[in-house]
């Protein structure tokens, strides 16, 4: 955003009222998940399993990148609540908790892309 879009912003008005913030919990909470998608494996994960759950072998080989990885990787996403894995026979599915996350990466995966350009 341009200097000058800044100066018509209504927000930035005197006399404007600043944003309500919500509490600190969710504050921090917000700022553990964004940390919890800050990695570009990470990112590529969850743009992997926007469509459909996977196993950690369908995600190395979408990736090209070695199992130890993507596995310490989905223990990340894991604890931060972004995916959830369920055993399916021998091996672990993993699905995103909650799609909302898959767009949150999608419009920073746009916004790069059009910076790029």
């Amino acid at each position: 955003m341009s200097d000058s879009q800044d100066s018509h912003d209504p927000a930035l008005e005197a006399g404007t009222p600043p944003a309500e913030l919500p509490p600190r919990e969710v504050l921090d909470t917000a700022g553990d998940l964004l940390r919890a998608l800050a990695s570009p494996l990470r990112i590529a994960i969850v743009l992997q399993l926007r469509e459909e759950a996977r196993c950690v072998h369908e995600l190395v080989d979408a990736l090209n990148v070695p199992q130890p990885l993507v596995s310490q990787h989905l223990r990340i996403l894991k604890a931060a609540g972004v995916v959830d894995g369920a055993r399916s026979g021998r091996e672990v599915l993993y699905r995103l908790v909650d799609h909302h996350l898959a767009d949150i990466v999608i419009a920073a995966v746009s916004h790069a892309g059009e910076e790029q350009q």
